[in-house]
């Protein structure tokens, strides 16, 4: 999603918005040093594992009537994508009291972070900014960035689509934004594409 080189991964990194994922955990395991900030992580492992359970079946089954907004290349089929998926969140839910107890999973969200200036290299957000382009609207995703790019030196975003697989209206104006701010920015291609035409993120860095 964020075309990550091997270097990168020793670099200082903070997801924003991490949810459940096993990016964390993955990442920890390979040596990297990582810190994943969410509102969910006020919550205890079998909070969270409730939260899963209730909503997982509904996740599949919206997904499996949007089926033509996904490239089903990698993965083969919805049920193949809950599995991977479960599978994910399993990783998380291990490494979740082991990371949560060492400061790695920070119970905090987007526009406000407990984090000192530049205190991480880089600051990745997926499927969340963007995705609610409507919902939160510009003024949240302009405070949103310039908070992520008070905290970290670089800001990648993945991917630039609005829910219903969209391009979202407001990649432009944020990018444009980020300039006047004097940020450099560009929209870069991926290696990684599942949402149809969800291959590029946001990069921006300061000039």
């Amino acid at each position: 999603m964020f075309a990550l080189s091997e270097p990168e991964l020793g670099l200082r990194l903070l997801g924003c918005g991490d949810g459940p994922a096993s990016f964390n955990s993955e990442a920890t395991r390979r040596g990297a040093r990582v810190v994943s900030c969410d509102p969910i992580y006020c919550y205890d492992v079998s909070q969270i594992q409730a939260r899963i359970a209730a909503t997982y079946d509904d996740v599949l089954s919206q997904t499996r009537q949007n089926t033509d907004e996904f490239v089903w290349t990698n993965i083969r089929s919805v049920d193949e994508l809950g599995r991977v998926r479960m599978a994910a969140m399993n990783d998380f839910l291990q490494d979740y009291p082991i990371g949560r107890a060492a400061g790695r999973y920070i119970a905090a969200e987007l526009p406000n972070l407990p984090f000192g200036d530049q205190s991480f290299d880089l600051a990745l957000c997926s499927h969340f900014l963007f995705l609610y382009s409507t919902q939160l609207g510009e003024p949240f995703h302009q405070s949103a960035i310039r908070e992520m790019s008070r905290v970290a030196r670089e800001v990648r975003i993945f991917p630039l689509l609005a829910l219903g697989a969209k391009p979202s209206p407001l990649a432009t104006p944020i990018a444009d934004a980020c300039r006047t701010w004097g940020f450099r920015v560009s929209i870069e291609t991926v290696p990684y594409e599942f949402q149809r035409g969800g291959n590029q993120m946001m990069r921006i860095r300061r000039s």
